[in-house]
């Protein structure tokens, strides 16, 4: 089966960045869309952004959309998120998925429940 895992959370001061990485095993990566979420203590899940199979579709929440940006080297299996401008409201432990419609072209941002299957999270802190 898939297994993804995400790297590269750290603590970041507010109007810095960070680039998270999501990285798969088990099957080649070019069949599946990926989504990115995160969760922060207290809250539920919520989707951050979206990247299509080949990579020519994204999309990304109206809290992040122009500071966030996802992409994906196929070859190398990996999907990254790029984050800049960081605020406190982005503390939170991000996940990436794999959708388990594989044609779906991220028109809009996906629900936990279209999800697959589930990194294990990496936490992302941004605080002064």
């Amino acid at each position: 089966q898939l297994q993804l895992v995400e790297s590269g959370g750290a603590l970041v001061q507010p109007g810095g960045s960070l680039r998270l990485s999501c990285a798969a095993s088990g099957f080649t990566l070019d069949s599946y869309v990926i989504g990115w979420f995160r969760q922060a203590p207290g809250k539920e899940r919520e989707g951050v952004s979206c990247i299509s199979s080949s990579g020519g579709n994204t999309n990304y929440a109206f809290s992040v959309k122009g500071r966030f940006t996802v992409s994906r080297d196929n070859a190398k299996k990996v999907v990254y998120l790029q984050m800049n401008s960081l605020n406190p409201e982005d503390t939170a432990a991000y996940y990436c998925a794999d959708l388990l419609d594989s044609f779906a072209t991220c028109s809009r941002i996906y629900e936990v429940y279209e999800y697959e299957y589930w990194g294990q999270g990496t936490q992302v802190t941004v605080s002064s």
